[in-house]
């Protein structure tokens, strides 16, 4: 600790072997595409539970034709890499593989594989359904990871540059038979960093199509946090059209007043607020529940209750978190 890189910490560390975002954007193609797991400098970026170096191995299983190994190697890769939700440095280095594996390994678990891509990611969401953080991606920047003493920011930088590059991989699954595959597909894919008006457009033309209430609602997210990363003007005016139109399904309004709260400072309108708290909104718990962007502010399944909440009422004290509409 007496090294001076810590006297500014962390600007000495910027473009070092201790910067994730140099480490990952390093990594050639042809190591990706090969698996070529001895390349990569596991051993550097330790997690809570010992040397990140133990990663490959899970990896490697999780990409195996052994269902219940891989099953068990995704369980510890969760543990590892986004251990009670935080964010791991090692994680970033995993993340090119994971989505080769998501793209090509066992149909079972690519929804949950991607899930994983998309949480390393993200800053830690725990309890924040709040307008300013539901589709936050960024953490702050002095905020370390534990074990390695790096920036949270600087692997989730990695990690969004990693998925930005191999967006080819990503776009293949939108038209995924499965709607789990779809909807953590857009949950990924609104983490990138660039192309994103291609990757809007990808998006926008799923949503035409798209037949599954709960995978509707997910591409309506993602389109709104890339607009909100890339300050796309026009967005908030789409979901304003989303969320008055009384012809769209229930599911596609409130997911589109959730987006259109998280990008505008307005007032909540009065006709907005009649929709979200309408007793039929509250009976969409249970499928909100299965879109990503939700679990994490409320695991016990009152997650769109609690986003309500607190986009409605953000400034009173005291509030009963199970009681949104006092």
């Amino acid at each position: 600790m007496d090294d001076d890189r810590w006297d500014r910490w962390p600007e000495p560390w910027v473009g070092t072997d201790c910067d994730m975002r140099t480490v990952v954007g390093a990594i050639p193609r042809e190591v990706k595409d090969g698996f070529k797991y001895d390349q990569i400098p596991w051993e550097r970026f330790p997690h809570c539970y010992g040397p990140g170096e133990e990663i490959p191995g899970f990896l490697a299983i999780l990409a195996s034709g052994d269902a219940d190994a891989a099953r068990r190697a995704l369980g510890n890769l969760w543990e590892y890499l986004h251990h009670q939700g935080n964010g791991i440095a090692v994680g970033a280095l995993a993340v090119p593989f994971l989505l080769r594996i998501a793209a090509a390994g066992s149909p079972e678990l690519r929804a949950e594989t991607l899930q994983l891509v998309a949480e390393i990611a993200r800053c830690q969401h725990f309890g924040d359904g709040r307008r300013e953080g539901l589709l936050q991606v960024a953490e702050d920047p002095e905020v370390a990871e534990g074990t390695t003493m790096c920036p949270v920011d600087w692997t989730i930088q990695a990690a969004r540059s990693a998925i930005t590059a191999d967006l080819h991989l990503l776009l293949s699954l939108l038209p995924n038979p499965d709607p789990e595959v779809r909807s953590a597909t857009a949950f990924v894919l609104a983490t990138a960093t660039g192309e994103m008006a291609r990757i809007s457009s990808a998006l926008d033309s799923r949503l035409a199509v798209e037949d599954d209430p709960t995978v509707r609602v997910s591409l309506i997210l993602a389109i709104a946090q890339l607009a909100r990363e890339d300050h796309n003007e026009s967005v908030p005016a789409w979901t304003r059209a989303l969320w008055s139109d009384a012809a769209q399904p229930l599911e596609t309004r409130v997911g589109a007043a959730l987006a259109w709260l998280c990008l505008v400072d307005d007032p909540v309108p009065d006709e907005l607020r009649t929709l979200l708290t309408d007793p039929g909104t509250d009976q969409l718990g249970e499928l909100f529940q299965q879109v990503p962007w939700l679990p994490p502010v409320d695991y016990y399944g009152n997650a769109l209750r609690s986003c309500i909440d607190e986009m409605l009422t953000p400034d009173v004290p005291g509030k009963d978190a199970c009681s949104p509409w006092a």
